[in-house]
Formats: C-alpha cells, sequence, structure tokens
C-alpha cells in the first residue's frame, strides 16, 4: 500500500475504497452465510462492483463512507464497516432516505472475534468529530442478532419495523437510529 490508512483501531487498519478492493469484496461475500443477511447482494464482480461504486460515491459526495477493514499490516480484505449516505427508498417519514447509515460485514471466519464494534466505535467516534454529531441510522435483518447486539452497544435504539418489499420473500428489519445528545 502506497499510503497510510485513514484510521486505526487495536488491531485494523481502516482504508477508503480503491479499485484494488474489488476482488477483496467478493471474497468477503463468497460465502452463503455471510451474505445471509444482506438482502439480495449477489457475490459476483458486477454486484460488488456496484458495491464499491456507491461507497466511492458516499466518499466523494458526502465525505464519509464504508471502510475496507485489514488486519494491522495486512493487505487481506476481512470486514467493510462504516457510516454512508444511503438512499433506501422507504420513503421520508421512516427516516431512511437521504441520512448517514451505519453498516457492517465481516467475513465469516472473523464472526464472534468483536471486530465490527472495534471498528464502528472508532468510525463513529471519527464521524462525529469529522462530520459533526447527527442522527446516524441502521437497518438490521430479524434473526441477525449478532448484529442487533453490536448496535445496542453503539448507542442505536430501535425506532420501527419495517417490511422489505423488493424481494420476493418476506423480509423483516428493525431500525435503529443514533441521535446525538443534546448539550
Amino acid at each position: 500500500m502506497n499510503a497510510a490508512p485513514l484510521l486505526k483501531t487495536e488491531r485494523f487498519d481502516l482504508w477508503k475504497p480503491r479499485v484494488s478492493d474489488l476482488g477483496g469484496l467478493c471474497r468477503l461475500v463468497a460465502d452463503a452465510e455471510t451474505r445471509r443477511y444482506l438482502g439480495h447482494t449477489g457475490r459476483d464482480e458486477k454486484s460488488q462492483w456496484e458495491r464499491l461504486m456507491r461507497n466511492a460515491g458516499s466518499w466523494a459526495l458526502h465525505g464519509y463512507g464504508t471502510f475496507m477493514v485489514r488486519p494491522r499490516g495486512s493487505e487481506d480484505l476481512i470486514a467493510t464497516c462504516g457510516v454512508f449516505h444511503s438512499w433506501r427508498g422507504f420513503g421520508s417519514e421512516i427516516g431512511m432516505d437521504d441520512v448517514p447509515e451505519a453498516g457492517w460485514i465481516v467475513r465469516r471466519d472473523h464472526w464472534g472475534q468483536g471486530v465490527a464494534g472495534e471498528v464502528m466505535a472508532t468510525v463513529i467516534a471519527w464521524f462525529d468529530t469529522e462530520i459533526g454529531p447527527r442522527r446516524i441510522g441502521c437497518m438490521i435483518e430479524e434473526g441477525n442478532e449478532a448484529s442487533h447486539r453490536v448496535a445496542a452497544r453503539l448507542g442505536f435504539r430501535p425506532y420501527c419495523d419495517y417490511e422489505a418489499t423488493d424481494t420476493d420473500e418476506k423480509v423483516m428489519l428493525k431500525l435503529y437510529e443514533r441521535v446525538p445528545e443534546a448539550d
């Protein structure tokens, strides 16, 4: 790597997305169990290229986005974690359109090691300092208990249940928000 990571945690280096991350993104979601709670995310290069471009667009247009997470000093992409700008199309009254949204995907062989919690705590602190404290949304599919626990530890509170209608199967989502405390 020819530049320093943007952020570091105790164990991980956090990078802005690069074109060379495409292969790592495909490996990240290659496992069906990893994709279980990611909606209709494809594991093919085209789907991951689109994810990479959306993320790069969030960074370019809003100054924040998802980080590529690697163990300290490694090239191995093991997670994507961050706050990105989203537009879910749920309708403005639901609170997930044109908002910062937190999200994390951890490769299955790193589950249960505290990756998402450690990285997201650092990312949210960075976001609050660099972008400014503001409401951040988060959506987690019903049944993804590990992510529900991470969201709670990060200070997200549930505010709405939502049935996604953009898939063939019924998908229930719990919508969370993290609202900065008033001074």
